[in-house]
């Protein structure tokens, strides 16, 4: 295990070298950019920092310590989160003693590169060490800025303390790492190879959490179908994804399972079978596609075809009838012709995807796909074929929501909609967002009727 550490000259002191570091009354605000993963991970150190006696501020004006969790997965990121460093230099200068801490992907990544552009920041770690991001502090506070960076983990980290952003809705993790090899992707650089958790420490943290009043948990690992596999459990070195969702899924008191992301090239019919066996797994699939053309499929290092995609697909289906499916796809990936944008468009149009999240091609510096540049697709070209893809989809998740109008649904009470306090955010066990008038208990399960659809929504009544 390797790791970057840094420390400056002493320059100040807040308390006698020894001390037990505590915080009490102190306020801290993070601002997170990224996947789910990233979510969770910053519910981690709301918690951590909460054990340490601070409490969440309103604003990040008024917070004692600013933690920002950055990734960079696509090109976008990187520019947002320079673009903050800037405001965290005007924090840091309207205020005396503000701890200011970059983290997350960037931050593994682009250790170097964040110490010389933001010098004012006083914490720089990694995705490896969240555990010791008070200790971090501590450092910094006695003797200046620091940068940890731990570049390979061997086992999980212990489970830490979680300050959740809901009462009823967990993150679980499951797995970190990826050993998969995506051209397009930095995520194995920056989270390492796939290190499964033990079931029965997954099995224990739900249980605790339903104590808590959690009823719907969501499994996360960068590729959930392959968990296990390195755990050699009987001696036998293969996914037991299936046999997680059963155990989980039979916990007393859970009511919802579901999980992100899977692997179009891992999935297997297990998988399907304990989805579609467990009352309480939900009906939803992430698949994520990137490309309908083969050629650019495997330029990606994506390991199917459009056919075995399709076919999986069909399997899943084929098992559960009522599956609402979600995709992720890559316009504009280096060498893609017209023609290979075509075979998405007759993908998408076969796949009837329920909803697809849709990126525009984005080199990542550490990637194969950036080393690619005689064959990037010009800007104009890529965002053109965005467009014709986004119309696609448009029409196909309002055709699929538009049948569900007149039927009965449970759904989940997230909360009051941001738009209109009126109106209650709900999810069906399909994830579909269901807008009902009204005011109810967030966490609250209920059955509603849908009477209309948009594209990206339902709306409903209480039934």
């Amino acid at each position: 295990m390797s790791q970057i550490v840094e420390l400056a000259p002493p320059t100040r002191r807040t308390r006698p070298i020894g001390r037990i570091p505590t915080r009490v009354g102190r306020s801290y605000f993070l601002r997170t950019f990224g996947c789910q993963m990233n979510e969770h991970d910053s519910e981690r150190v709301a918690g951590l920092f909460e054990a340490d006696g601070m409490v969440r501020a309103s604003s990040i004006d008024s917070a004692d310590v600013v933690f920002v969790n950055t990734c960079t997965i696509r090109e976008n990121a990187d520019n947002r989160l320079y673009g903050n460093l800037g405001q965290l230099k005007t924090l840091k200068d309207e205020q005396a003693g503000r701890l200011l801490i970059v983290g997350g992907c960037a931050a593994q990544k682009d250790r170097e590169l964040v110490r010389e552009r933001a010098p004012w920041v006083d914490v720089v770690i990694g995705t490896h060490n969240l555990h010791r991001v008070v200790e971090l502090m501590d450092q910094a506070e006695e003797w200046g800025p620091v940068t940890e960076i731990v570049d390979a983990l061997q086992t999980m980290p212990s489970e830490l303390p979680v300050r959740r952003e809901s009462p009823f809705s967990a993150w679980v993790t499951i797995q970190i790492g990826c050993n998969n090899t995506c051209t397009f992707c930095i995520v194995p650089a920056v989270r390492g190879r796939e290190i499964s958790r033990r079931p029965g420490d997954i099995i224990h943290e739900i249980e605790q959490l339903v104590t808590e009043g959690v009823i719907e948990v969501t499994l996360l690992g960068q590729n959930v179908d392959t968990y296990g596999r390195d755990l050699a459990i009987d001696g036998r070195r293969r996914p037991i994804f299936g046999q997680l969702l059963a155990r989980v899924g039979g916990i007393e008191g859970i009511r919802r399972v579901r999980f992100t992301s899977p692997h179009p090239n891992d999935f297997r019919r297990d998988v399907a079978e304990a989805m579609a066996e467990t009352e309480t797994v939900c009906e939803q699939l992430h698949f994520p596609l990137q490309s309908g053309s083969n050629r650019i499929l495997a330029a990606m290092h994506r390991g199917y075809t459009t056919q075995k995609f399709l076919a999986r697909l069909e399997m899943a289906r084929e098992v559960m009838p009522d599956l609402t499916v979600s995709t992720d796809i890559i316009v504009g990936f280096p060498g893609e012709t017209e023609a290979d944008f075509q075979s998405t468009l007759d993908v998408v149009e076969e796949a009837l995807f329920d909803q697809a999240f849709m990126f525009l091609f984005s080199p990542r510096p550490g990637t194969r796909a950036a080393d690619m540049a005689d064959r990037f697709v010009p800007e104009p070209v890529a965002k053109e074929r965005f467009g014709r893809l986004l119309e696609l989809q448009t029409r196909i998740g309002s055709d699929l929501n538009k049948q569900h109008i007149g039927e009965r649904m449970e759904v989940l009470v997230e909360g009051p909609s941001k738009r209109d306090p009126a109106v209650a955010s709900t999810r069906n066990r399909g994830n579909k967002l269901v807008h009902v008038p009204g005011t109810f208990r967030p966490g609250n399960l209920m059955e509603v009727k849908i009477e209309r659809a948009g594209a990206h929504y339902l709306v409903g009544v209480p039934a």
